[in-house]
């Protein structure tokens, strides 16, 4: 059994009176934005994959540590009185 073009109008029309112009109107905006982040992060990651330098250099120049926040809790338990 096919959903024939009149099925999908009653559809249409029914979801609309359910969830009103507005808020489906925001969720296409909210799942637009979704695809096109998934897609620029599969992008990115393409390209990460693709440069093997670009990893080797990430690997080779790790984020600096000062030292400060080593040893830390935050909580006194560090302290000696």
């Amino acid at each position: 059994m096919a959903i024939g073009p009149m099925q999908l109008l009653l559809i249409l029309l029914i979801v609309v009176l359910i969830f009103g112009t507005k808020k489906l109107r925001n969720l296409g905006q909210d799942l637009g934005g979704a695809v096109r982040g998934f897609k620029e992060g599969i992008k990115d990651g393409e390209t990460a994959a693709d440069d093997p330098r670009r990893i080797a250099a990430q690997d080779a120049n790790p984020p600096a540590n000062d030292g400060e926040t080593q040893g830390k809790t935050g909580d006194g338990a560090g302290k000696s009185v």
